[in-house]
């Protein structure tokens, strides 16, 4: 009578094994599939474009304010410093390309030297970023 009942007790467990395995095997593929959005570190007024297409694979993203200041991995950068820290990140990523998100504001020069800096770097693909404008 005894031997029934344990096996009857073990029989009514749930095995939460091969479930906790699933759950850690989804948490890792969710994990590595996922995009992270790169941000170059500050919200910019980006002026208006009808021909503005949208541009899915941009690894380095340079922001320029309405100020003149410029923006790098949400770091402030010196526009001296500016072929420095994308030739650092191009190291990173030899596939990528740059866009520049300038404020409608900022000054041309400005983005005229984040540009010639980039070029200057080793990229040829560099972008800048418009607002579509329906």
């Amino acid at each position: 009578m005894r031997r029934r009942r344990m096996s009857q007790e073990d029989e009514s467990d749930i095995n939460m094994t091969p479930m906790l395995d699933i759950v850690f095997i989804m948490l890792i593929f969710f994990v590595v599939t996922a995009s992270f959005v790169k941000e170059s570190g500050i919200d910019v007024n980006r002026p208006g474009a009808v021909t503005a297409e949208r541009k899915e694979r941009a690894s380095i993203l340079v922001a320029i304010n309405d100020r003149g200041q410029i923006w790098i991995d949400k770091r402030q950068v010196d526009v001296r410093a500016v072929r420095a820290n994308i030739e650092r990140l191009l190291a990173e990523n030899p596939h990528g390309s740059v866009v520049i998100q300038a404020d409608e504001h900022s000054h041309n020069g400005v983005l005229v030297r984040v540009m010639d800096a980039a070029r200057q770097a080793g990229v040829d693909n560099v972008s800048i970023a418009a607002q579509p404008v329906d």
